[in-house]
């Protein structure tokens, strides 16, 4: 599966909109449509924030399979979201993440 369609798969999973994650990358609404469409590409910097965001690793984005993407649960209230919201929800999901690596390191 592209890039392109996991990331629109997750951004809709997650309730974004395209002008959150735009505003999330600081770019236009119509860079992420078209890139979601193929049109234009995320840069690696754009796919690690991405990945971080969705709660995966970016190997899981860059990944040919085509299994169903599990990404870390986000609950919230807020029905605008920021950016800066969006950024703060990033970080903790990279949190997470790293301490899953951790574990599994660890063993447990």
């Amino acid at each position: 599966m592209d890039i392109n369609i996991k990331i629109k798969e997750l951004r809709e999973k997650n309730g974004y909109t395209q002008k959150n994650i735009a505003d999330f990358l600081n770019v236009d609404q119509s860079f992420v449509s078209k890139a979601e469409k193929g049109e234009r590409t995320f840069t690696s910097d754009m796919i690690n924030r991405l990945a971080s965001l969705f709660g995966i690793h970016v190997s899981t984005l860059l990944s040919e399979s085509n299994d169903a993407i599990t990404s870390t649960a986000c609950a919230f209230r807020a029905s605008d979201l920021t950016s800066d919201d969006l950024n703060t929800i990033a970080l903790i999901n990279q949190i997470a993440i790293n301490a899953n690596y951790m574990a599994g390191l660890l063993g447990e």
